[in-house]
């Protein structure tokens, strides 16, 4: 078996699960309970500062 049928067949096959349940897995990883906060919280990053720029205190997390 030459090296390009033996890739395409790792391809069609496991790599294909794998990727499968890797973004199965995101997207619980993305909707779980309790996230929410987290989301918001990096939404509303560009509109923390809007009427003067952050302080140095502020910046640092």
């Amino acid at each position: 078996m030459d090296t390009y049928s033996l890739t395409r067949a790792f391809a069609d096959s496991w790599a294909l699960l794998f990727l499968t349940l890797f973004f199965v897995g995101v997207i619980v990883w993305v909707f779980r309970p309790g996230s929410t906060k987290g989301h918001r919280d990096s939404a509303n990053i560009p509109f923390r500062h809007e009427d003067k720029p952050a302080t140095d205190k502020e910046a640092r997390p």
